[in-house]
């Protein structure tokens, strides 16, 4: 499909390029001839008109026939080289006009490619929690007697199915609407922000120590994006961290930019998927697919692109996986 729209659009892109080209080398070909035959008819009156001093005047008929034969060479170079720019024109502005149509379409293709995959990643995760809820419910319909207690099982069991959903289906609409552009830009305490996220999820200080600086550092950026990021981050750190273990969790700047580092212990991600990790709907391994929806980092990334910051990951088997935010310090 993508393929024959580049050979649409190339063929679009040289029909103009040519058009403009011919139109512009026939445009050239009737004023040089027109001045050229102004100019040998104009030399022909002189010549009569002067005699040449004591040069015998050819007769009216012999100017005329030199007169046209050099019209005639004139014109014949004048075609053959608008010709020849014409065919040079049409080879390398079809080569480029090709690369410029390729160029046009991979974006296109490419945004066509991450939505096709996309979709089919939404659908299978939401088959799954979907899948359990109906064979939960057919369960339910076809026992002749089922207890308070089991109702009650089935409908827990579907309403933790059913806020898996939620939570997915908002942290997709979260990514749709993540646009730089429409959000509220102002700047951002990140000591404040990071403190207070934190407080929130370790109430008594007993999971995570935090390294704050004395003085406050700013950014420039979306307070409510920011905070989605900070959470995830330590929501992720508490999700996959081996129980009653440290999670430590700094803020600091350096040079131009201010960092949040959060690490914890547990499972080390392995080499090979840490470029993946970034990625919708990617998980580990099957271990980790109760625990979240696969989209936490992925929004995460896309918050911090969005501030022209960088997220980079590293774990090391027995030891710790550390996130490290970079983002840019607004200037005084």
């Amino acid at each position: 499909m993508f393929r024959s729209a580049v050979i649409r659009l190339t063929s679009w892109y040289i029909l103009i390029l040519m058009s403009i080209s011919l139109l512009f080398s026939l445009t050239i070909y009737n004023v040089t001839t027109a001045e050229i035959r102004d100019r040998l008819s104009d030399l022909q009156v002189k010549l009569e008109q002067r005699g040449l001093g004591s040069v015998v005047i050819p007769k009216p008929n012999f100017f005329t026939s030199f007169e046209q034969d050099q019209y005639s060479s004139a014109e014949r170079s004048i075609f053959l080289t608008l010709l020849y720019v014409n065919l040079i024109i049409l080879s390398g502005g079809g080569a480029l006009c090709h690369i410029l149509a390729r160029r046009s379409m991979a974006s296109i293709e490419r945004a066509h490619e991450a939505q096709s995959r996309f979709t089919s990643d939404a659908s299978h995760e939401m088959r799954t929690p979907l899948a359990a809820m109906k064979a939960e419910l057919e369960v339910a319909l076809r026992a002749k007697k089922l207890t308070m207690s089991e109702m009650r099982e089935i409908l827990e069991s579907n309403l933790e199915e059913v806020d898996k959903l939620a939570s997915m289906s908002q942290t997709l609409l979260h990514l749709s609407r993540l646009d730089y552009v429409n959000l509220d830009i102002k700047r951002i305490d990140m000591h404040k922000t990071t403190a207070e996220i934190i407080q929130k999820y370790d109430k008594n200080a007993n999971r995570i120590h935090i390294d704050l600086p004395q003085s406050p550092l700013y950014i420039q950026g979306n307070q409510a994006s920011i905070d989605e990021l900070i959470t995830i981050l330590v929501d992720n750190a508490l999700k996959y961290s081996t129980e009653r273990t440290k999670i430590n969790a700094t803020l600091m700047k350096k040079g131009k930019n201010i960092l949040f580092v959060i690490s914890n212990e547990g499972k080390n991600i392995p080499a090979d998927k840490l470029p993946h990790i970034f990625k919708r709907f990617y998980r580990v391994d099957a271990s980790r697919n109760t625990q979240g929806t696969g989209l936490g980092l992925a929004l995460a990334k896309e918050i911090v692109n969005l501030h022209g910051g960088n997220i980079t990951a590293s774990s090391t088997p027995g030891k710790r996986t550390i996130f490290t935010v970079s983002l840019p310090a607004k200037k005084k």
